[in-house]
């Protein structure tokens, strides 16, 4: 499974999956990425053993990368802008001349700053973006190598909880989030309601604004369905309840305008788990419909002979009577020929 760097959400929910997948006895591997980006290619490509991916919304869609599947979206994904000057920033033209972790080049991270940075003028000429990510962009924040640091992910996720924490970090608020969403449709206005973080120490000290986008669980269209499945319940057990930027049961679902939803998940949003799914272990259910599988092939090739039974019993009894009806002949016929004598 295709994550990200360090300390970021990608990370943070690729282990929970990995725990989750390890009660039913599979192992799933996550793999440490530059982010969404190459998540993307990594799918695409047969050799890279990877079968599922974390990705977020705006990087690519189905035309462009052919054969994916997706499960649905999973999350809001919310961006996060922090900074160390004592002067607090409330447009992104405030970020010209500054040093930014950015994101490593090409993966959503960047992608996503340079699309809403470049919106307030700043660029790889207006400003120096640099490669940090997840921790290695908290400790260049610490050490002064940047003077901010553009990053999206949960409010739980290491790097993000670190960075909301940090007395010495200012949160840029987005007060024209409203608009953001306009220029591009698939983000999302968010809000960090004051004190969510730490009701005792009143962080944050008001309402912010935020902008985001959304998060989804894509994989290959030959991965297992039973994999499938237990990637769906997974999503909900991890997802599916009350958290900062959603309500509960509003994810995972299955509206992705970008790539193709699995029919499968269409079918688990829409029923649920089947009865086999909530009642026998993975391994087992495996087996069963296997068992069913061979069943119903055994029961589709012998109802047409099960037809032809009772004109095989006719064949045979008539074939029979007409046996026993010579027999019968020849006897009377010898009969015949001793009255003669």
């Amino acid at each position: 499974m295709a994550t990200a760097f360090k300390g970021g959400s990608f990370e943070y929910y690729g282990r929970q999956y990995r725990d989750v997948f390890a009660r039913f006895h599979i192992e799933l591997e996550p793999r440490e990425t530059a982010g969404a980006g190459e998540n993307i290619k990594l799918l695409l490509d047969p050799n890279s053993d990877v079968e599922i991916a974390l990705v977020v919304g705006g990087i690519s869609d189905g035309k462009h990368a052919p054969g994916l599947l997706s499960l649905g979206t999973a999350w809001n994904q919310p961006f996060w802008l922090f900074y160390t000057s004592n002067e607090p920033f409330d447009r992104l033209s405030q970020l010209k001349g500054k040093r930014i972790a950015a994101g490593p080049v090409g993966s959503g991270t960047r992608l996503t700053a340079e699309q809403i940075l470049g919106k307030g003028g700043v660029n790889s000429e207006t400003a120096t973006l640099l490669p940090y990510a997840g921790t290695a962009a908290v400790e260049a924040l610490n050490d002064g190598k940047v003077d901010a640091v553009w990053t999206l992910g949960s409010p739980d996720a290491t790097a993000v909880k670190s960075l909301l924490v940090n007395p010495n970090v200012r949160l840029m608020s987005f007060p024209t989030a409203e608009a953001f969403t306009i220029i591009f449709p698939d983000l999302v206005r968010l809000v960090l309601p004051r004190g969510v973080i730490d009701i005792d120490r009143n962080i944050p000290a008001d309402d912010v604004p935020l902008i985001g986008t959304t998060a989804k669980v894509l994989v290959r269209g030959d991965l297992h369905p039973e994999i499938v499945q237990l990637l769906l319940q997974t999503m909900v057990e991890v997802h599916g309840g009350r958290q900062i930027f959603q309500r509960s049961g509003e994810f995972p679902n299955s509206t992705d305008t970008e790539y193709p939803v699995a029919p499968a998940a269409i079918d688990f949003y829409k029923n649920g788990p089947s009865f086999m799914q909530r009642h026998v272990p993975l391994w087992l259910s495996v087996h069963a419909q296997r068992a069913i599988a061979v069943l119903v092939a055994a029961i589709a090739l012998g109802l047409p002979t099960a037809r032809l039974l009772p004109l095989a019993y006719n064949w045979i009894m008539r074939r029979r009577l007409f046996y026993w009806y010579a027999q019968l002949k020849a006897l009377e016929a010898s009969f015949d020929g001793q009255a003669f004598e």
